[in-house]
């Protein structure tokens, strides 16, 4: 039986849990990088988020950050009570230029039809992948990517010995990124990254292949 998503995060709702302190986080590294990330000529910009859940990193940020209301947002859910959330959060803040669409995140297809993003968040993914996958959508990232966008992400230390976040901090700068941010708390499993695709490096996702798939 498969992890039940829609009751995993209802661990967010404890303030001064894990989950509930990653979410702060994130949310401040993505506030940043709507001051840090480059931009269309035209002035906005465009967000792309795997495995988005509800939302709840990304919509309350764009619709606070002074800038968030340029961004075309992107938020990509396989769960449909999720992205239901999602998307109905959306409307009630008014963020009309996002989209939530339900749909595999880890299918190349997904990204079809989708531009490059100035910024891309990956929170809750590489935790959830084998090495091998973990390794095959970093080095994916930068086909979604524009020169200079950044990429916010999170993972677990693992269990044993040795932090498996390590092994995504090197995942990204193998595959051509700098790191801007790295949050690694003493009292708690969690990780937070936030790197900058440093220029194109030729990256492209072939069609009807996989990113990763969960475990």
């Amino acid at each position: 039986m498969g992890q039940d998503w829609v009751r995993w995060h209802g661990d967010y709702e404890a303030p001064r849990s894990s989950l509930a302190r990653r979410l702060a986080v994130v949310r401040c590294h993505l506030w940043r990088a709507l001051g840090e990330a480059p931009r269309d000529p035209a002035g906005g910009r465009r967000l792309i988020s795997l495995c988005a859940g509800d939302g709840r990193d990304v919509l309350p940020v764009l619709a606070a950050h002074p800038a968030g209301t340029d961004v075309r947002g992107l938020l990509l859910e396989l769960d449909p009570e999720l992205s239901g959330r999602a998307r109905r959060t959306a409307g009630s803040m008014g963020l009309r230029s996002v989209d939530v669409r339900t749909v595999d995140a880890g299918a190349a297809d997904t990204y079809r039809d989708v531009g490059r993003a100035h910024i891309v968040l990956a929170c809750g993914v590489f935790g959830n992948l084998s090495d091998a996958d973990m390794r095959r959508t970093v080095a994916a990232l930068p086909a979604l990517m524009v020169p200079g966008g950044i990429v916010i992400w999170t993972r677990g230390r693992g269990l044993g010995a040795g932090d498996r976040s390590d092994d995504v901090r090197d995942g990204f700068a193998a595959y051509g990124f700098l790191e801007l941010a790295f949050v690694r708390p003493e009292d708690a499993r969690f990780r937070v990254g936030m790197s900058r695709l440093r220029k194109a490096n030729g990256a492209r996702l072939e069609p009807g292949a996989r990113l990763f798939q969960f475990l």
